[in-house]
């Protein structure tokens, strides 16, 4: 089952307050490619005087010490390189300024890799979209369904259809998260070990240690057991799901899921920092991780003794990723290239156009969701002309196909809601967007 099955339908042209980009606004400022910096006037690698509100406000969170770092970078069309905006050192305590080969927990922007790594398969009939689940990991034939997502495990309810790759892709197969479900299934993912991500090697307070599955078939195997939060198709929940595809990707690939990953994506792509594990040799360029308590920022995972020097117990497609801005953006060229960077075919064009496109089955319910007017691609929020996802210590990326601009934000800090980094970032960067524009900026 192949790229029959898709279907390319229009996207909903609205946009939720946390969408990545906010290409209403942008349009609404006529801005176009043409009339954006680039060429001679990006040379220079730093280009803060192209960016002057969102090169203020990274000054403002570092010079205040709010953050170690606020990195920003920006890269048009199929430019060899992005350039960047802001700075800043790798720990506040350590003096060594940060780059584009400094490295930072992504989190969940793995979730957009492992969903292309998906949509390679789909694309060689390996799998099939809408293909059922359980044709590939058999465990999942007969789900239950809560009654009441926060209530007992013995309350439930036959799945009244099976869990799709679709569904998997999308956060709308109705399984749970060790970070989103309550009550006693959050309880059960704990006990079984089902996390998505590392955060320290010390005890985090309100965080109960949790001995991870030792493996990603078992993973899958003991989240089969437990039931759905939700009727697959019919809401949208973010879920371990895309983790789950890790599993799927191995048994339909034939290859260990991170394995797949070097071979399919990193290496096609010129990859050459993006680790689940950091090797001890790189140690010097891994950024600290802080936790805001109270405005201030403290150390939770020091780059030199991180948690992610160490092998994970599974490989995360979810969160597990460790990558540097260079990199993540040469992922991102490669979308904005649909597939090819650098001559080089990692993907085919249909496959990226189907998986940055809106895939939500038409059943399901985003009200009152994250991506409530939006949509939903493989693996990252999608509008009319953006792809992108965040991760949860407070790295965003996106591709803008109107504007052929890719863009990343890159920091380390928890909770990402500690600061209003992303909105800011945003209002900044359309602020200065709206000025090239009115300015007549025009490319040399």
């Amino acid at each position: 089952m192949a790229f029959r099955e898709f279907e390319t339908a229009a996207l909903n042209p609205a946009l939720s307050r946390r969408s990545l980009f906010r290409s209403l606004a942008l349009a609404g400022a006529g801005v176009s490619l043409a009339s954006l910096p680039f060429g001679r006037q990006l040379l220079a690698h730093n280009v803060a005087e192209s960016w002057p509100n969102v090169a203020k406000l990274a000054d403002s969170y570092v010079s205040s010490r709010k953050v170690a770092n606020l990195y920003l970078t920006f890269g048009w069309g199929q430019e060899d390189h992005a350039h960047s905006v802001g700075g800043g050192t790798l720990s506040l305590a350590r003096p060594t300024p940060v780059d584009e080969n400094s490295l930072y927990r992504i989190y969940s922007m793995s979730k957009p890799i492992t969903g292309m790594a998906t949509m390679i398969l789909i694309d060689e009939g390996k799998l099939g979209l809408d293909q059922p689940l359980h044709e590939i990991l058999p465990a999942f034939r007969d789900m239950q369904v809560l009654v009441d997502p926060k209530g007992p495990l013995d309350q439930t309810v036959k799945a009244e259809r099976p869990i799709t790759i679709r569904q998997l892709l999308t956060h709308t197969s109705g399984l749970g998260y060790q970070i989103i479900s309550e009550g006693p299934l959050r309880e059960a993912y704990n006990k079984l070990g089902l996390v998505g991500g590392r955060v320290s090697r010390a005890p985090i307070p309100g965080f109960p240690p949790v001995t991870p599955a030792p493996d990603l078939a078992a993973f899958a195997d003991r989240l089969a057991t437990l039931p759905l939060m939700y009727q697959p198709a019919t809401t949208w929940s973010y879920s371990c799901s895309i983790d789950l595809l890790g599993r799927v990707i191995e048994v339909a690939s034939g290859m260990e899921f991170e394995a797949f990953l070097k071979q399919r994506i990193f290496e096609p792509c010129g990859m050459i920092s993006t680790y689940m594990q950091v090797p001890q040799s790189e140690a010097g360029r891994l950024t600290d991780n802080y936790g805001i308590i109270n405005g201030a920022p403290f150390p939770i995972d020091p780059g030199i003794n991180s948690v992610y020097l160490d092998p994970p117990q599974f490989p995360t497609g979810g969160g597990g990723l460790v990558s540097s801005p260079r990199d993540y953006d040469r992922f991102l060229r490669m979308l904005l290239g649909y597939g090819a960077i650098d001559g080089n075919r990692v993907m085919s064009e249909e496959a990226v156009r189907v998986g940055v496109s809106d895939l939500l089955p038409a059943t399901v319910n985003t009200k009152g969701s994250w991506i409530e007017g939006a949509g939903h691609g493989a693996g990252g929020r999608s509008t009319p002309t953006t792809f992108g996802w965040s991760g949860a210590a407070g790295t965003v990326a996106a591709v803008d196909y109107g504007l052929g601009l890719r863009t990343g934000l890159f920091t380390q800090y928890m909770p990402s809601e500690a600061y209003p980094i992303r909105d800011e970032f945003l209002a900044a960067m359309e602020a200065d967007l709206v000025e090239m524009r009115k300015n007549g900026t025009k490319a040399a």
